[in-house]
């Protein structure tokens, strides 16, 4: 699968409390089971404004489907193609 970052504009997502998170979550994975096994979700980052998203996903096609189905907007969605860290500049 390939790794994908979504950039989700929310308003005010940041300060929302920990139930409200959680009705995210959950609402994020009934969305996820509902497509199938080929995207699932790694974590979130939350923001003020927006989420950055990590995803795993057989193409473009199935993240642009979990925000349909969710309705989380998938304001950009970017292709990760390689991970550097602290460690690549020793190796």
């Amino acid at each position: 699968m390939r790794k994908y970052i979504i950039e989700r504009d929310l308003p005010a997502v940041g300060s929302m409390d920990r139930e409200q998170l959680k009705g995210a979550a959950a609402k994020s994975n009934t969305a996820l089971a509902e497509i199938g096994t080929d995207v699932q979700w790694v974590e979130s980052y939350v923001a003020d404004n927006k989420t950055f998203c990590v995803y795993l996903a057989k193409d473009e096609g199935l993240i642009r489907r979990h925000a349909e189905i969710s309705g989380f907007p998938a304001s950009k969605i970017t292709e990760i193609k390689r991970m550097i860290d602290p460690t690549t500049a020793g190796g």
